[in-house]
C-alpha cells in the first residue's frame, strides 16, 4: 500500500479506501490509485465462496488408464474434465488430476498421490472402474466421491450419469421413422458395461414397440474403432439385407463407416449409420455423423456440484443425477427408398 501511495501520490488511507472498494473517493483519483497498482504488478483477491472453502478447497479427479497403453485424449471424457475445470475456476477450488493405472482386468496397480498422501478433500471419478477399487478410494477419502458415467453396486454413491437407454430408443426410433425395418447394432456385448447395455436395451426395445421381431446384433469386446471395423464387416456380409446400424459410441460408428466403404457400401444411399455421444471427430468424417448428443461439458459441471454438496452435508442420501440426450441429424443417415409393405406397423411411441 505504501509503494501504491507513492507512486500515485495520495495519502495511504486514500490507497486502503480505494483498494477496499469506499465510495468516497473521487473518480479521478480511485483511477489513479489502481493503475498505479496495476503497474506495480499487484492484483486484488478474489473472494472465496466462504462456505465450502472452509470445508473443501481441493478436489481430485480420477481417469483410468491401462498399463502401457499410450496417453492419449479420450474424445468424450475430456470434455467431462473440461466441465470439471471450469467449474473449479467458477467457484474458486483447487483441481488436481490423475490417472489410475490399472492391468489387462481393470485392476489399480497403484492409487495416485493426492490420495496416499491425503491432498484432496473429494474425489469426482470418471468412467469405468472395478468396485473395489471405488471401494478403496472411498475408505480413503470418506466417501466423498461422485462417479461420472460409474456405477457401483455395493454401496451408493453420488453419480452423473447419462440417459442411455432413451437416447438408444432415440436413435433407433429415428431410423424407424425413415423407413428403415432391418436395422444392425455394433459396439456391444452380454457381458458390457451399464452404459452400454442400457444402449443395447433401448435398441431392443425400440424394435419391440414396432413389432420387429428380427435384430442384427455382432458383438465386440471394445468400444473401439478397428473392432467396430471387424464386427460391421462381419454383420454386414452376413446379413446384406441390413440396410442401417446404430453403433454403441462415435467411435465404433466411424469404425462401421470405414467398413462400409470397404464393401462398397454407400453412406447414406443404401446404408444409414447412426452413433451415440457426439464427440468432434462426429462432424468431421465423411459423410458427417448423425448422432445422439450427450452434454459431456454439463456432466463434469454437475459432478462438481454433487461434489460441493457432499463435502458440506456427509450425512445425506446419495444423489443421482441423469443427463438427458439430443438426436443430431446430419449427413450419414437417409430415408430407406424401399416402400413399406401394408403389413408394417404404424410409428408408435416408447414407454
Amino acid at each position: 500500500m505504501r509503494e501504491i501511495a507513492a507512486k500515485a501520490e495520495v495519502a495511504l488511507s486514500t490507497v486502503s479506501q480505494v483498494l477496499n472498494n469506499r465510495a468516497n473517493v473521487a473518480p479521478d483519483t480511485r483511477e489513479r490509485v489502481l493503475q498505479a497498482a496495476a503497474e506495480l504488478g499487484y492484483r486484488p483477491k478474489v473472494a472465496i465462496d466462504a462456505p465450502f472453502a472452509a470445508t473443501s478447497s481441493t478436489i481430485g479427479l480420477i481417469t483410468r488408464r491401462r498399463n502401457h497403453e499410450r496417453l492419449i485424449v479420450n474424445p468424450f471424457y475430456s470434455y467431462i474434465i473440461a466441465g470439471v475445470e471450469r467449474e473449479c475456476q467458477r467457484q474458486h477450488i483447487n483441481l488436481m488430476y490423475a490417472n489410475l493405472e490399472v492391468d489387462e482386468r481393470n485392476h489399480a496397480q497403484s492409487l495416485p498421490g493426492m490420495l496416499l498422501n491425503e491432498l484432496v478433500d473429494g474425489v469426482i471419478i470418471v468412467g469405468a472402474f472395478l468396485e473395489e477399487a471405488v471401494a478403496d478410494i472411498s475408505r480413503r477419502i470418506r466417501r466423498n466421491i461422485v462417479l461420472v458415467d460409474g456405477y457401483t453396486s455395493q454401496e451408493a454413491f453420488d453419480s452423473v450419469l447419462i440417459d442411455n437407454y432413451a437416447g438408444a430408443v432415440n436413435a433407433v426410433t429415428h431410423l424407424l421413422d425413415h423407413g428403415h425395418r432391418h436395422i444392425g447394432l455394433i459396439g456391444s456385448s452380454p457381458d458390457a458395461y451399464p452404459s452400454v447395455l442400457e444402449r443395447r436395451r433401448g435398441y431392443l426395445a425400440a424394435l419391440a414397440a414396432r413389432g420387429i421381431e428380427q435384430t442384427y446384433i455382432e458383438d465386440s469386446p471394445r468400444l473401439e474403432r478397428i473392432d467396430a471395423y471387424d464386427a460391421a464387416l462381419r454383420l454386414l456380409k452376413r446379413c446384406p439385407q441390413i440396410t442401417a446400424i446404430f453403433a454403441i459410441n462415435d467411435d465404433s460408428a466411424i469404425g462401421v463407416l470405414n467398413a462400409a466403404r470397404e464393401l462398397g457400401r454407400r453412406v447414406p444411399d443404401n446404408l444409414s449409420v447412426i452413433g451415440f455421444d457426439d464427440i468432434d471427430l462426429a462432424q468431421e468424417v465423411t459423410p458427417a455423423l448423425t448422432t445422439i448428443h450427450v452434454d459431456k461439458v454439463l456432466m463434469g459441471t454437475m459432478a462438481l456440484r454433487l461434489l460441493r454438496d457432499r463435502v458440506s452435508d456427509p450425512e445425506r442420501m446419495a444423489i443421482t443425477t441423469t443427463i438427458t440426450t439430443q438426436l443430431i441429424a446430419r449427413e450419414s443417415q437417409a430415408d430407406l427408398a424401399l416402400p413399406l409393405s401394408r403389413e408394417e406397423a404404424p410409428p408408435l411411441g416408447v414407454g
